[in-house]
C-alpha cells in the first residue's frame, strides 16, 4: 500500500472504511456479470444514494454529503481496489453534479442535486460528438429558442452512463453564428420525448462501463434548464470544470499505476521460472524497481495537486500536467508489469490485461494529452 496522503484526516480514514466496505460488497462479486452487460445494475445507484456515496462533495442543503473532492478522491481509489472500472460513479459526483451546483438557480440546484444525490437520476454529460472530440468549440447540436422552449437537435457519442442516465448537460451550440461564444450548457431530463438512446459502445477496456450514443430529434427542454444567467457561458463553464475532471483522472491513473505494481510484486513472488521465483531475477527487480519509483513520484505530484485543490489554488496548467504526466506514465509501467506477467499477462482474466486496457483511454479522454502539452505550452 501507498503511503497515508497528506490530505488525509480522521474523517477521511472512516469514510475510507465505509466506501472500501460497500465497494467490496457490491462491486467486486458484480464485475464480470457488468463486464458481460456493459453496464452495472441500475439499482448499484440507488444503493450508494441509500449508504451517503453519492454526491459526496456537494453541500448537505442540496441533498449531498457535504465532503470535499477528498471524499470524491477516496471513493475512487476504493472502487478501483475493489477491481471494479465500470460504475461511472466518478463523474456522476464529481462532474456533472458541480456543473449544477456551480452554475445552477437555486431552483435547478433543488431540483436536480437531490435526485442525483439519492440515485433517483443518474448523471452524464453529453460534449463529445462523432465528428467532434477534443475541439468543444465546434460542436454540431443545435439549442435554438422557439418562444419558452429550447429545440435541441444533434448527436453525441462516448457518453459515460449514457444507457442509465436520467439527466444529461448537453454542450450545444446556442448561436450557431458564433464559436466558443455560442456555446451554452442544458440540462435535460432524459424521459423528454426527442431523447434517443444509441447503442452501448464496444470498448477495448472499460467493459462495464456505460457509454453509449446519445440523439436529440427535435428535444423541446425548458429554457429555464439553460445552466448560466445567459447564453453563451457554456465554453467557459467547460473550462472552468475540466480542470477538475482531469484531476479525477490523476487519481485513477496513480491507484492503477500502484495496484499493478503490487499485483505484480505478488505474481513474480509466486510465479516460479528456472527454479527460482521470477522477481529473483535482475531484470525483474531493476523493473519493478522502476515502476515502484514512478508510482512514488506520481502519487507525490497527485497528493499536491488534491491539497491544493482543496485549498483552491490547483490551475490549468498544473493539473493539465497532472494528467498527461500521469497517465503516461502509469501506462507505460503498466505495460512493464503485463511483461513480467509473460503469456499470463494477456490473458483477460488475469487482472494486470485488465488494467492495461482500462488504462489506455486515460491518455485520450478529458482532453487528449497532447492537447494537455498544448495548454501548458501556453505557459511557458
Amino acid at each position: 500500500m501507498p503511503e497515508r496522503s497528506p490530505w488525509m484526516d480522521e474523517d477521511l480514514d472512516a469514510f475510507r472504511d465505509l466506501a472500501r466496505t460497500f465497494c467490496e460488497k457490491e462491486l467486486t462479486p458484480n464485475v464480470e456479470r457488468w463486464i458481460e452487460n456493459k453496464q452495472v445494475d441500475r439499482e448499484l445507484w440507488t444503493k450508494a444514494g441509500e449508504v451517503g456515496l453519492l454526491c459526496l462533495s456537494i453541500p448537505e442543503e442540496y441533498g449531498g454529503g457535504g465532503g470535499t473532492f477528498a471524499h470524491e478522491a477516496v471513493l475512487l481509489e476504493e472502487q478501483a481496489r475493489a477491481g471494479d472500472s465500470g460504475w461511472g460513479v466518478s463523474l456522476h459526483n464529481g462532474i456533472v453534479a458541480h456543473y449544477v451546483l456551480a452554475y445552477g438557480t437555486e431552483e435547478q440546484k433543488h431540483a436536480w442535486l437531490p435526485k442525483l444525490a439519492s440515485g433517483e437520476w443518474v448523471g452524464a454529460i453529453a460534449m463529445t460528438e462523432p465528428g467532434t472530440g477534443s475541439d468543444l468549440q465546434n460542436v454540431k447540436t443545435r439549442a435554438i429558442r422557439d418562444g419558452d422552449d429550447y429545440v435541441v437537435n444533434g448527436a453525441k457519442t462516448f457518453i459515460t452512463n449514457g444507457s442509465q442516465a436520467d439527466f444529461v448537460i448537453v454542450v450545444a451550440k446556442t448561436d450557431a453564428s458564433e464559436g466558443a461564444k455560442g456555446i451554452s450548457l442544458i440540462g435535460i431530463e432524459t424521459a423528454r420525448e426527442g431523447f434517443r438512446r444509441g447503442r452501448v459502445l464496444d470498448k477495448i477496456g472499460l467493459k462495464a462501463q456505460d457509454t453509449a450514443e446519445l440523439f436529440f430529434d427535435d428535444l423541446r427542454v425548458p429554457v429555464t434548464n439553460l445552466l448560466g444567467s445567459e447564453e453563451g457561458q457554456g465554453f467557459v463553464q467547460l473550462m472552468q470544470q475540466l480542470p477538475q475532471e482531469r484531476l479525477i483522472i490523476g487519481v485513477s491513473s496513480v491507484v492503477c499505476l500502484e495496484l499493478a505494481l503490487q499485483e505484480t510484486l505478488r505474481y513474480t513472488k509466486d510465479r516460479q521460472a528456472f527454479g527460482r521465483p521470477v522477481f529473483n531475477f535482475q531484470n525483474t527487480k531493476f523493473v519493478l524497481a522502476e515502476v515502484a519509483t514512478e508510482a512514488r513520484v506520481c502519487r507525490v505530484f497527485l497528493d499536491d495537486c488534491i491539497a491544493k485543490h482543496l485549498r483552491g489554488e490547483l490551475d490549468i496548467p498544473t493539473v493539465a500536467m497532472l494528467k498527461w504526466w500521469t497517465s503516461d506514465r502509469a501506462m507505460k509501467a503498466v505495460d512493464e508489469c503485463l511483461q513480467l506477467h509473460g503469456g499470463y499477462g494477456y490473458m483477460s482474466e488475469y487482472p494486470i490485461a485488465r488494467m492495461y486496457t482500462d488504462l489506455r483511454v486515460q491518455r485520450i479522454y478529458g482532453g487528449t494529452n497532447e492537447i494537455m502539452k498544448e495548454i501548458i505550452s501556453r505557459t511557458l
